[in-house]
């Protein structure tokens, strides 16, 4: 498997485009589905669980067209769709799979879903797409791993939703569902985040009929089909909040551009809070500067508009190298403090307690060999291994190539002195 071989101690210094969200990127392309005329998607990131999408879509029998690949444009016309089926052999690596059960069921009546990476549905919110649907009309059954759903008669049916808890996924397949369903559905409790606006705006060109986006209300007006568009995605606000912190926790001076900072109004908050100078040079670009003193500050992960969980890891990775203590608590994930061992084993002052943890700094960090347990811990050991002293190798690098376009080359374009080393597949 790819390593990255980092030499901490450089400060980074230039301009760094940001690529298209992934987490945008996965459900517009889910949502080609739903009709059998062309769409055109640019700004597509070039990474791994995009190339996941495309090789399912294609699965199914859509005609997906790119230039080259990976690739940053895709036409894709769904024109039949004669395999109704995600199997768990070509999206076990990708959650996000789960996507394309609305779409189906919306617009052939019938799903087999692979359970994302064979997890307990209990233990995810997949559980609340499939209440919806059932409200919906659906009929649903999970055995041997997937999720097996049909409508019984006719079309799925509008239905009033209320989420139990917000979910970003659920409300994108929810949405994508009610778009051709026979009658009104009322989401609330939806999910606000920018990537679930970016899918209302898309499906509106397509002609779907929905009002309250950005809102924790959705309202949507079925129609009997929908046509082909042309769309780009946003820019992706995980990874300009992560090239921020780069540019804080090394003392350096980035300039980052094609992001929307309005995305980020909670992280530029709390890296302010923090001592981090962030500057807003236009809607689309923003410079940061290293701290002359980097101060701790709490901080809780939460819905948007709050704290993204996403940054939670690169954020722990700041306060190692901030003056006294910052209390960081989870509130979307039970379980996403994986990086913080491997951050103490760097030399940080960190303790974890449930879904409270507790960094104490500023840390001198030292190089060792750590391992990447998810894509945003990935981000995490990262930042961290660029302000350690000597050789920091980060393994199990696939994790963030599912997430960030190019980080390596975006790394170094800036001043890091970071390398991939490509070792044998396991």
């Amino acid at each position: 498997m790819d390593k990255f071989r980092i030499k901490g101690g450089k400060v980074l210094r230039g301009t760094v485009a940001i690529s298209g969200a992934k987490n945008s990127a996965l459900p517009v392309m889910a949502a080609a589905l739903l009709t059998a005329e062309k769409v055109t998607l640019h700004n597509i990131p070039k990474v791994r669980d995009l190339i996941t999408m495309s090789k399912l879509l294609a699965f199914m029998d859509a005609k997906v067209s790119v230039t080259e690949m990976p690739a940053s444009d895709y036409v894709i016309e769904a024109l039949k769709l004669n395999h109704v089926e995600a199997p768990y052999e070509l999206v076990k690596t990708m959650r996000a799979s789960v996507l394309t059960l609305g779409p189906l069921m919306a617009r052939v009546g019938m799903a087999r879903v692979s359970l994302p990476g064979g997890c307990a549905i209990g233990a995810r919110p997949v559980d609340l797409h499939l209440k919806a649907l059932e409200q919906m009309g659906a009929e649903i059954e999970t055995s041997h791993g997937y999720i097996e759903a049909r409508v019984p008669k006719g079309r799925l049916k509008g239905a009033h939703i209320v989420f139990e808890k917000i979910t970003v996924t659920g409300t994108e397949n929810i949405l994508m569902a009610a778009v051709l369903a026979e009658g009104e559905t009322v989401l609330e409790n939806a999910a606000r985040e920018p990537e679930v606006t970016d899918l209302v705006e898309m499906l509106g060109k397509m002609g779907a009929e929905i009002s309250g986006h950005g809102t924790s209300t959705l309202r949507i007006r079925g129609v009997d089909q929908l046509h082909g568009t042309e769309h780009s995605v946003i820019p992706d606000r995980i990874e300009a909040g992560t090239f921020l912190v780069a540019g804080a926790i090394t003392g350096g001076e980035l300039m980052i551009t094609h992001c929307e900072p309005e995305h980020l109004g909670a992280v530029i908050a709390k890296l302010g809070q923090a001592g981090v100078p962030i500057e807003i040079v236009n809607k689309t670009t923003m410079r940061v500067q290293g701290a002359k003193r980097l101060v701790g500050a709490d901080v809780t992960t939460e819905e948007y508009p709050g704290f993204a969980t996403d940054m939670q890891a690169q954020y722990m990775a700041l306060a190692t190298q901030a003056e006294g203590t910052s209390v960081i608590s989870e509130t979307i994930f039970e379980n996403r403090y994986l990086h913080a061992s491997e951050m103490i084993r760097m030399g940080a002052n960190i303790s974890v307690d449930g879904r409270k943890g507790v960094v104490r700094g500023p840390a001198q960090l030292s190089g060792t060999t750590v391992q990447a347990s998810d894509l945003r811990a990935s981000a995490g050991l990262v930042l961290a291994g660029l302000v350690a002293s000597g050789e920091t190798t980060i393994e199990r690098v696939y994790h963030i190539d599912r997430g960030y376009e190019g980080i390596v080359e975006k790394l170094r374009g800036v001043g890091a002195d970071i390398e991939r080393v490509h070792g044998a597949a396991s």
